[in-house]
């Protein structure tokens, strides 16, 4: 059965980047959300063809909620609300209080996410045992993938404002992207 996706968002959060779709029967006000391909929420039949959808997703049940404003005859307006925010506004503030590597390790690829304000670290959607502790020129808080350790290094740089982050794999940092 083919879906007809009106509107499309990726959302990253500590355990994953999601796509979420979302499907609008412009004459029946059906609506369907699916978020990484699964389906969420369903409503065949709504007289009502514009308001909001609400949704909670991934490991920390995130809100979400999607909104829908008629913009002239039957053309219509999809925007996404992430805990409170537009879009752009929480991909903007996970950029402040995030901090992302992609690894490929043992041919596999890993997303390594820090939360800067929790230094809960997670790696492929699961949140990782880590062992945090003070070191001279900051801190270091280290976990493993497999047999390999992974070291993410806190620290301030006298040219930068703020603490710096670089992750270490095995002893050797990472480049970012």
């Amino acid at each position: 059965m083919c879906r007809q996706v009106c509107a499309l968002w990726e959302v990253p959060l500590s355990d994953g980047v999601y796509t979420i779709e979302f499907e609008h029967g412009t004459t029946t006000g059906k609506r369907v959300i699916h978020v990484n391909g699964q389906e969420i929420l369903r409503r065949d039949w709504m007289f009502k063809l514009v308001g909001r959808e609400s949704f909670y997703f991934g490991e920390a049940r995130t809100k979400a909620v999607i909104c829908i404003e008629a913009v002239g005859g039957f053309s219509y307006e999809y925007s996404l609300h992430v805990n409170g925010l537009s879009l752009q506004k929480f991909t903007q503030n996970r950029a402040r209080t995030t901090r992302t590597w992609q690894l490929r390790l043992d041919e596999r690829d890993h997303r390594v996410v820090l939360e800067k304000d929790s230094m809960d670290v997670w790696c492929n959607g699961q949140k990782m045992d880590t062992t945090g502790q003070f070191v001279e020129d900051g801190t270091e808080t280290v976990f493993f993938i497999g047999e390999h350790e992974v070291c993410i290094k806190a620290f301030s740089e006298q040219k930068k404002r703020g603490v710096q982050h670089c992750l270490l794999l095995d002893g050797l940092r990472v480049q970012t992207s």
